[in-house]
């Protein structure tokens, strides 16, 4: 089944119903995303409203069990729906793609009570989430995350630290937290479902970031938060493999807002170079402008292959970490180059605030970051082709 995209790029997708879901999102975004991303960016606020919006639309919780209120969509169809939402506003993009890694754990390992207790209002009940790994001294290097959660008499957990970083970190309804429970190092970590209201848990102010500033990004601080047992996902000491395949499938997330972010900015280098007009003649006219714009689009048509070649392995239950890491890789890298030539096609307007280009540069490089640095993601995939580092 094909559907063509507003620029006649023919796309492959499995069902009529994925189909009507791409040509929905795309009205959404059209009427309601994009039209206020620009001032809303520009003045730091959250759209709430917005992904209540996308909760009633069933688009929070595209690619889980209907049973519980999802979707039941594949990966290939959910992180096309991605692409679109991130190429109208990436605040909104990027925090769906954190609101399906908050409710992974859950999906994943949760017991069957705790799946129809919590995951409806997850997915369908207008809640948003946040995913809690990184740390002040723990970013790369997640094992070595020093968040503390200790068993009481009673049975339930009290949890102290700092989670750092934390995309939605304070507005989120739900937190997926990853604590040391055990020893040191990956085995001793276990997951939790952290309600966002809970005593003694806080947020620091939203970081001060250079692109993004819709979409807060804070310190959680856990003072003796308590949580009962039966919000612990997963066997203890598993927590550190349920974030590394929530990571695996969140790093596709990343990869399709990127391609997402990067269209948008070749669709405005495209009409502003249809429109301006130098030597007599609109400067889409002249060769060196036409083969940038020929490299823009072609980096963006790549990156949509290999996200969704990642994609479509995932849903086949065949291994896919190798090619999600590539995915994150080429396609942020990718919107960091497009996005840096769209500023360039458009010349010094580029560089002002009175187009978007200069907004999506600066978002671009928050995505060569979040979801494990370009840097690791070349980590992971050498050691696919040769093996762990020797000792």
């Amino acid at each position: 089944m094909a559907d063509s995209t507003a620029d006649g790029v023919e796309r492959r997708l499995p069902t009529d119903e994925a189909r009507e879901l791409l040509a929905l999102v795309r009205d959404i975004a059209r009427r309601e995303i994009a039209p206020a991303a620009a001032e809303e960016e520009a003045a730091g606020r959250f759209p709430r409203e917005l992904f209540a919006l996308l909760s009633r639309s069933g688009l929070l919780g595209l690619p889980y069990d209907p049973q519980y209120g999802g979707g039941g969509q594949p990966y290939e169809v959910y992180l096309q729906v991605l692409e679109e939402l991130a190429a109208a506003r990436l605040t909104v993009g990027l925090g769906v793609s954190v609101h399906t890694l908050a409710c992974h754990a859950l999906a994943g390992f949760g017991t069957e009570a705790q799946r129809a207790a919590h995951l409806p209002a997850m997915l369908g009940g207008g809640l948003l989430g946040a995913y809690c790994l990184s740390e002040p001294s723990a970013g790369s290097d997640a094992a070595a995350l020093r968040t503390r959660a200790v068993r009481e008499g009673d049975g339930d957990w009290v949890i102290d630290g700092t989670k750092a970083w934390i995309t939605h970190g304070g507005i989120a309804d739900f937190c997926t937290v990853m604590a040391r429970t055990g020893g040191p190092g990956a085995r001793g970590i276990t997951a939790f479902l952290v309600p966002g209201d809970a005593p003694g848990l806080s947020a620091a102010p939203p970081e001060r970031k250079m692109g993004m500033k819709g979409s807060p990004t804070a310190q959680l601080h856990f003072d003796g938060v308590r949580v009962a047992d039966d919000r612990r996902l997963g066997a203890e000491g598993q927590g550190f493999a349920i974030a590394l395949g929530a990571l695996d499938a969140g790093r596709l997330g990343i990869a399709a807002c990127a391609v997402g972010l990067a269209r948008a900015a070749l669709d405005e280098a495209v009409a502003y170079a249809r429109e301006r007009r130098q030597f007599g003649r609109p400067i889409a006219d002249f060769q060196g402008l036409r083969f940038l714009l020929a490299d823009m689009a072609t980096g963006i048509e790549a990156g949509r292959a290999l996200y969704l070649e990642a994609a479509r392995l995932r849903d086949e239950g065949r291994p896919f970490g190798r090619c999600a890491a590539m995915a994150k890789l080429f396609c942020t890298d990718t919107a960091m180059r497009v996005t840096t030539d769209a500023v360039q096609v458009l010349g010094g307007y580029g560089y002002t605030a009175d187009f978007p280009v200069e907004r999506y540069l600066r978002e671009a490089k928050m995505l060569q970051i979040v979801e494990g640095t370009n840097q690791i993601q070349r980590v992971v995939i050498a050691r696919h082709l040769v093996g762990p580092e020797s000792r």
